[in-house]
Order: C-alpha cells, then structure tokens, then sequence
C-alpha cells in the first residue's frame, strides 16, 4: 500500500487539475467579446462591431478559424446588413450559412461579404459554418 500512495496522490491531482480546465475553461475572451460587442447601456456609446450609420445598422464578423464576436445584440426593426470579412480565411468558416434568410456562400478567402438582413424583427439571426463546427449568433432586441 505504501508503494502506491504517491500514484494515487498523483492520480487524484491530475484528475483535479484537469477538472479546473475542462469544466471551468470558459475564455475570458469569450466574455470580452460578449461584452463588448454593442451598445453600452451606460453610456450609449457604440462599441465593436454594430453600428448604425445613415439609418442602416451595420453588424460585423469576422470570419477565420470560426466567427469573431460569436454572439452580438442589435437592435430591431432597423435595417441592418451583416459584414463577414475574411483575411486569409481558408478553412470551413469561409463556407457560411444563415438558414433562416435562406443565405448560404463560400466567401473569398480575403475581403467582405455584405448580406442584406433586411428588417430584422426581434429574435436570433444563427450563422453556420458549411461543416457545422462553427456557429454565431446576433440577438436583435
């Protein structure tokens, strides 16, 4: 028994160490783009990536190794159009689907794709990456 009490005080260590990074691994990252991707309700100023310019409202995405921020908050009833730009985007997340205004593309590898969202009514708007991996969501309120 005394040969194995170091392993097993091993074994329990490592089983708590990767508890802490699979069940509490959530991104600080994640949180900031969460955070700070609409209107600061505190100030009103515009932060990131929505933005209203002459009427219309802008939402932005970046599209490369997934979707950056993966969930934005617009408002609705503005028009709004959805901004996907690529820089040297070659993997599945330049293959984009939005099922629900039947919108699916590949992208170019480098530039951006205006998509036309119309007049969005309160709801998410899901985009999806051809194979599935990857996925964002904007939220109008």
């Amino acid at each position: 028994m005394k040969n194995k009490l170091p392993l097993i005080i091993i074994t329990i260590g490592l089983i708590i160490a990767l508890g802490f990074i699979f069940i509490g691994g959530k991104k600080e990252s994640d949180d900031k783009n969460a955070k700070t991707n609409n209107d600061n309700e505190n100030t009103g100023q515009v932060l990131n990536n929505v933005e209203i310019k002459d009427g219309i409202q802008y939402v932005t995405i970046s599209a490369k190794g997934g979707y950056l921020p993966r969930i934005s908050t617009a408002k609705a009833g503005i028009p709004t159009k959805l901004l996907v730009e690529t820089n040297g985007t070659y993997d599945c997340s330049a293959a984009l689907r939005i099922n629900s205004i039947g919108f699916q593309k590949i992208l170019k590898n480098t530039g951006e794709e205006v998509i036309d969202l119309g007049t969005p009514k309160v709801g998410p708007l899901q985009g999806i990456c051809g194979m599935g991996m990857y996925s964002f969501n904007v939220n109008f309120e």
